[in-house]
């Protein structure tokens, strides 16, 4: 099964249903289920800013799931700000074309440690059934 790593706090936030689009700086044609991935590194500004702890937040570990249904190409600052209640970005912008993973479908899964890479990558030892044990 695919997997995209996505640092903490941002992980949590989808999980939580809060944040239905991820940002990505490439696109990709990927349409379907994938693993959510919470990376080692977090991202410390945006911890700070939605306000959670470090110490609860998991980081290296397999922590849900979610359907990729669409990609919404950003071309422009004003698109990008337009959906900010859906992507949550604290972080600037300043090149463009910028891409959102639309998100639905998402769920929280009792946590598999696991080391992320880059980009969507395959998860082989984990099929899409035995997430729900």
């Amino acid at each position: 099964m695919k997997a995209l790593s996505i640092k903490q706090p941002w992980a949590e936030l989808i999980l939580q249903g809060r944040k239905t689009i991820e940002i990505r700086s490439w696109n990709t044609r990927y349409r379907g289920y994938f693993l959510t991935h919470a990376s080692k590194k977090p991202d410390i500004e945006a911890i700070r800013v939605f306000d959670f702890d470090l110490e609860r937040l998991l980081c290296g570990y397999i922590v849900g799931y979610a359907k990729l249904s669409d990609v919404i190409i950003y071309n422009s600052e004003k698109e990008f700000i337009k959906d900010r209640d859906k992507h949550l970005s604290i972080h600037e912008k300043t090149k463009y074309p910028v891409y959102g993973f639309v998100l639905k479908d998402i769920h929280r899964i009792k946590p598999i440690k696991y080391k992320g890479k880059l980009g969507f990558f395959e998860v082989r030892e984990i099929e899409f059934n035995d997430i729900y044990k």
